[in-house]
């Protein structure tokens, strides 16, 4: 609740309005959880035992269509279309297409293809505020003649200032003393386009010294010369979000208004606008708030994620480093790790942070059952096999899944007397608990053969190592080891025969926790690392855009959708194998 002044008073909460439910405390969310159900599903169960807006559930996603979505409005789409389908009803899609200035149809197409791609269907109630205009424009009209709203003629800085503080009340505009045909006259001049941005605007006469800030005379329209994507020239007066949405609600019969927390403040509001007009509405919607998504290491601001794009540090709204859902899609992300996600962190009440790592279990636990394992060499160091046949070609059997997933499915992988290892998986001078191959050391080839160092070839100007040298055991091949022979380490490869590809390493956006004013300066240089001269199995030639891959003891891949080709693979990494909680 709000605390604020009031005149000769000590501080006080805001009183609820007559339409306000009570909000659970702390321990019945805790409990609702327990139960199996969050407190919002928990207050809907209770409007419809008791009958309200006669027992009907309609719920809506009202995204701005002023930039993509990310991964904080996914949260709130499995809420929305989510409590609609365990009610046997319908989520509308509806766009709060307000402000000409922001909004673009490109939004709102990608906004339809990732609610689609989420996994839900609006089934035709796809609307917009545009919709209701000439509707709000006569509300607005009743408020003037009822005087519960007149014109203004103050600026910006000025309207700040009457509005007084949250210690100090609001003095009332000179504007208020007009009377209803001189508010109706400007008003009716100001569709006709007779004013400038910020000559005038519309505001409810409510109560400057109103303990909540929002009810101190608020702006309920303001001159725009915009051009409307969707309504074009034909007005240059736009309704304020505040107006606009109880009022789009109320008309498509919503009865369930879920948002954010930060809207609390806003429910008495949109409370006020619904009682003061005269309209025969299909139901009465009320606010419901829950805590928006705070998902650590990323940036989780639209107006933060729009400075992103146009200053080019990112490669645009789908680079697979933002949370956006185009970015995860691209990525390689699934739709049902999100939706899992989501179910995870629940709803609550009060905010809260959530770490990164919850969120690559989710994907984690989702791609081990559908991603089929390959191998794939990052960072090649070559090893050549000095006493296997040197023209020869072995084709070795590599299942696609472990044990203990019930599929099935193998591919040949090529053995030659030149392969190439990771560069970490050799050391010239290891340490004890080093168990992968060194001088003298002998480790197992997944699916393939012991070999064992013998020597090193240098680089004699760098120093560098050209090749490890090493021989094979052919008594050790995959299936038919002798008995009793115990190798402790066992490293993946490729052959020669391998194919060259791009990977593109993805890590934490930000190196903070949390995008601070100053996130730019909180860039994790390493967000994105580019390996251009990876070696992947042969089997993967035929990789197709969109396809995921674990690339064993690496982590989870998809064949990027964009600039991935035949002949130019390029894969991202979707999550490591494990959590290693720092970036590489």
């Amino acid at each position: 609740m709000y605390l604020g002044f009031i005149p000769n008073k000590k501080f006080l909460p805001l009183k609820p309005s007559s339409h306000s439910y009570k909000i659970p405390c702390m321990e019945e969310i805790k409990t609702d959880t327990i139960a199996g159900k969050d407190f919002i599903r928990r207050l809907i169960e209770e409007d419809v035992r008791e009958g309200r807006n006669g027992g009907k559930v309609v719920t809506r996603f009202p995204p701005e269509p002023n930039g993509f979505l990310h991964i904080g409005h996914a949260k709130s789409i499995c809420l929305n279309f989510g409590i609609a389908e365990e009610h046997g009803s319908v989520c509308h899609l509806r766009f709060d297409d307000t402000d000409p200035t922001k909004e673009d149809s490109t939004y709102e197409d990608s906004i339809q293809q990732d609610v689609h791609w989420l996994g839900f269907d609006w089934k035709g109630k796809l609307f917009h505020a545009s919709d209701y205009f000439e509707q709000m424009y006569a509300f607005a009209l009743q408020l003037i003649a009822s005087k519960k709203a007149y014109v203004c003629e103050l600026n910006e800085e000025e309207i700040r200032r009457y509005r007084g503080t949250v210690t100090e009340p609001g003095k009332l505009s000179p504007s208020a003393k007009r009377s209803v045909e001189e508010n109706i006259d400007l008003f009716q001049r100001m569709r006709k386009g007779e004013f400038p941005d910020g000559a005038y605007v519309l505001r409810a006469r409510i109560d400057m010294a109103s303990p909540n800030m929002k009810m101190r005379d608020p702006l309920l329209y303001r001159i725009r010369h915009a051009h409307h994507y969707r309504t074009g020239d034909a007005w240059c007066m736009y309704p304020m979000y505040d107006y606009a949405h109880p009022i789009s609600d109320a008309i498509e019969g919503i009865t369930h208004s879920i948002c954010t927390l930060e809207f609390e403040n806003n429910r008495e509001l949109y409370d006020w606008v619904l009682d003061n007009i005269r309209f025969d509405f299909p139901s009465r919607p009320h606010q419901y708030e829950f805590a928006r998504l705070d998902l650590q290491h990323t940036v989780m601001s639209k107006r933060k994620l729009l400075q992103l794009v146009e200053q080019k540090l990112v490669s645009g709204w789908d680079d697979p480093r933002l949370p956006t859902i185009a970015g995860l899609r691209r990525r390689g992300c699934t739709p049902e790790a999100i939706r899992k996600f989501c179910e995870m962190i629940g709803i609550a009440k009060a905010n809260s942070s959530v770490e990164m790592p919850q969120f690559e279990f989710c994907l984690r636990n989702d791609l081990n059952t559908k991603a089929p394992r390959v191998m794939a060499v990052l960072r090649p160091l070559k090893v050549i096999i000095d006493n296997y046949p040197e023209r020869e070609v072995e084709q070795l059997e590599a299942s696609y899944w472990p044990h203990d997933i019930p599929k099935t499915g193998s591919r040949l992988v090529s053995f030659s007397r030149e392969i190439y290892i990771e560069q970490e998986d050799f050391l010239e001078n290891p340490p004890k608990d080093f168990f992968r191959l060194a001088p003298g050391r002998e480790v197992r080839l997944r699916y393939g053969y012991c070999i064992t160092c013998t020597h090193v070839e240098k680089d004699p100007q760098t120093g560098d190592i050209l090749a490890v040298h090493c021989t094979f055991d052919p008594a050790t091949k995959s299936g038919g080891a002798p008995i009793g022979r115990k190798v402790k380490g066992t490293i993946h490869w490729v052959s020669s025969h391998s194919m060259t590809a791009q990977v593109r390493l993805y890590n934490h956006l930000l190196l903070a926790a949390h995008a601070g004013d100053d996130f730019l300066a909180e860039i994790n240089p390493h967000s994105c690392d580019i390996l251009t001269d990876c070696r992947v199995e042969s089997s993967l030639s035929k990789a197709l855009p969109g396809e995921r891959y674990q690339f064993e003891r690496q982590g989870y891949f998809f064949v990027d959708p964009v600039d991935s080709r035949e002949g130019h693979l390029v894969f991202n990494r979707i999550v490591t194998l494990k959590d290693s909680r720092k970036d590489k």
